[in-house]
């Protein structure tokens, strides 16, 4: 389907919009490397808030929850805890808290504060900056892939092959469209910095809730009257030790997607997930845009606010949109064109269902948000990645004494290197959920021990740290092609087991780390865990400084917290499927976990900021 007139005036006018951010911010952006990489730590939490929702509200993850809607049904909820979802809520309780007190830059520079800068300190902050650099053009190449995809449903590349000098074999479409759409948010990124991407993200939050509202709305009327034509158990989250969806006689190709996916055993699936969720959320947020927004809040009471506003703006929207693609695909499953170079392709479903359902003038609205939904994704992480490469490698190790014009001149080189590298990436990616697989269950899996045993534990130095990171990262670079037939997440064990090794190796062949770096860590991020010789220490020094002991109430307000989430995600579902009785049953289950953290959670964060 060709974008009419209206549709385009509208993408091309919020492309225009983004342009407009990125030279009215520049200024800001330019005074200062603060005011470059987090916005000088001014912009209002909500603000950040939103634009956090927004980086998540992408593309290629959009493209891939419609699928699994349509897939696995009300099942699919738990599916995203690959990610895991729900570390936004260890961040909301605790974690946001801790990681704003440190008043650092990046991910790489809390590495120093944490372990000190000689030594096994500096190994560790260097495997930091490279797990950082990976994790960021792994995001990249997602998001670049992701767009390419959906761009070529409404962008035939017949209209523009005539005039390119070169043959492109269908596989590579998606890549040069990635390529031209990738430019503009490069633009407002390097020229806008925190700021630029900030605001460009309240701007297309605005644009998916309008664009989510309506697709709700077309669904929930085309679905009155009407039953789906689904398996037993499509319309319940509950699951026994086998999925037990049999798509046979209704879209049996499905059967064969499931198969693909390695989902079947759903509750050894789910088990793992949670097992390996719950550890990566201990471990905190990875050094990409996520850990950038926090650090950007005014507070550590800012950060959690933040932190937890992410879920609430974010989830009820995305999945009011999500649910509603789904409904209409599966309505109307014949209308949509699924084949790409011969093949079906289920992450074709959300730019078909767009092209077959969407009217002319929403369309553009909607094609418009989910373009911005894509540039936010790939800003944040851009900018994430000019904070390691400039603040954590450059001014660390190169020119400590740059002058603010060669700061704005290595961000620029630094924005272009790391887009141009993240796109040969892209070219190398099958589709978006290899990488997404690869990027939650092996490369997160590496990250893992090293980064739980950081917060909780005081012997624990630089030296582990840095062959926890080693042991688990060079097997996570190595496992998806030595396991090839086996889902990422079942050898995450494996993964988890080499890094702890090397971890607790690399402890207790070095020294401790020095007294006085504990101890300033100590007294600034006040964690629970394994600390009393250096709260010792700490007492001797200061009488008056009392021990973290909140570990019981911080995980307690993390499992209601969970719960609430998971309603979020459900509500918006029920009523678009219009099943009003269990919608009306969890959202009082919503309303009772608010009540309880407005008293366990938001009236205590005063006492922890």
């Amino acid at each position: 389907m060709v974008l009419q007139t209206v549709d385009l005036s509208i993408v091309l006018g919020y492309l225009l919009i983004t342009i407009i951010i990125g030279l009215v911010l520049k200024k800001r952006a330019q005074s200062d490397i603060s005011s470059y990489l987090l916005g000088g730590k001014k912009i209002p939490w909500y603000m950040l808030g939103l634009s956090n929702a927004s980086g998540m509200f992408d593309i290629s993850g959009t493209m891939w929850l419609v699928t699994l809607i349509f897939v696995y049904g009300l099942k699919s909820i738990w599916i995203p805890w690959l990610w895991p979802v729900f570390n936004q809520v260890f961040l909301m309780m605790y974690l946001s808290a801790w990681l704003r007190r440190s008043n650092v830059t990046t991910g790489a520079e809390w590495i120093s504060f944490r372990f000190g800068n000689a030594g096994d300190g500096r190994l560790s902050h260097a495997v930091v900056v490279v797990f950082a650099l990976i994790i960021c053009l792994g995001f990249l190449a997602y998001g670049f892939i992701g767009l390419g995809k959906f761009v070529q449903i409404f962008i035939p590349w017949e209209l523009f092959s005539d005039f390119v000098p070169f043959d492109v074999p269908p596989h590579y479409v998606p890549h040069i469209y990635g390529i031209a759409f990738t430019s503009f948010a490069v633009f407002y990124s390097i020229m806008g910095g925190m700021s630029g991407i900030v605001w460009a993200d309240v701007v297309q939050y605005l644009i998916m809730t309008v664009s989510a509202i309506v697709i709700a709305v077309i669904a929930i009327a085309a679905l009155d009257g009407q039953t789906l034509n689904v398996p037993d158990g499509w319309m319940s989250p509950f699951f026994k030790w086998k999925l037990d969806l049999d798509w046979n006689g209704i879209i049996h190709e499905v059967n064969d997607k499931i198969k693909a996916d390695g989902y079947s055993l759903f509750s050894v699936f789910f088990s793992m997930m949670l097992f390996k969720g719950v550890l990566v959320s201990l471990a905190g947020p990875a050094p990409n845009y996520d850990m950038q927004k926090i650090l950007s809040t005014g507070s550590p009471k800012e950060a959690a606010k933040m932190s937890g506003f992410v879920s609430v703006v974010l989830l009820p929207v995305r999945y009011l949109m999500i649910a509603g693609f789904a409904v209409l695909a599966i309505l109307h499953y014949d209308k949509l064109n699924l084949l790409v170079a011969g093949k079906i392709d289920f992450e074709q479903i959300l730019p078909s269902a767009i092209s077959a359902f969407v009217p002319v003038g929403f369309m553009g609205l909607l094609l418009a948000g989910l373009l911005a939904a894509f540039m936010s994704t790939f800003a944040g992480t851009l900018n994430a990645a000019q904070a390691y490469i400039v603040n954590d490698l450059y001014l660390k190790y190169y020119n400590k004494k740059a002058t603010n014009k060669q700061i704005k001149t290595t961000n620029y080189v630094t924005g272009l290197l790391v887009v141009v590298i993240s796109i040969v990436f892209g070219f190398f990616a099958g589709d978006v959920n290899s990488i997404l697989q690869w990027i939650v269950s092996a490369l997160f899996g590496s990250y893992v021990a090293s980064n739980v045993l950081k917060w909780h534990w005081w012997r624990f130095n630089g030296s582990g740290f840095f062959w926890g990171m080693v042991a688990g990262l060079v097997p996570a670079l190595l496992f998806p092609y030595i396991f090839s037939e086996t889902l990422d997440l079942y050898y995450f064990p494996l993964l988890l087991l080499l890094s702890v090794a090397g971890c607790i190796i690399g402890t207790y062949l070095s020294k401790p780390t020095d007294d006085e770096t504990l101890m300033n860590f100590y007294k600034k991020v006040r964690p629970w865990g394994f600390w009393k010789p250096i709260h010792d220490k700490v007492v001797a020094e200061d009488p008056s400084f009392t021990a973290n002991k909140d570990f019981g109430k911080d995980m307690l307000n993390v499992i209601v917290g969970i719960v609430a989430q998971t309603c979020l995600v459900v509500i918006p579902i029920y009523l678009v499927l219009g099943k009003h009785l269990p919608m009306a049953i969890t959202i009082g289950i919503t309303i009772v976990c608010a009540v309880i953290l407005k008293k366990t959670w938001w009236n205590k964060l005063d006492e922890n900021a």
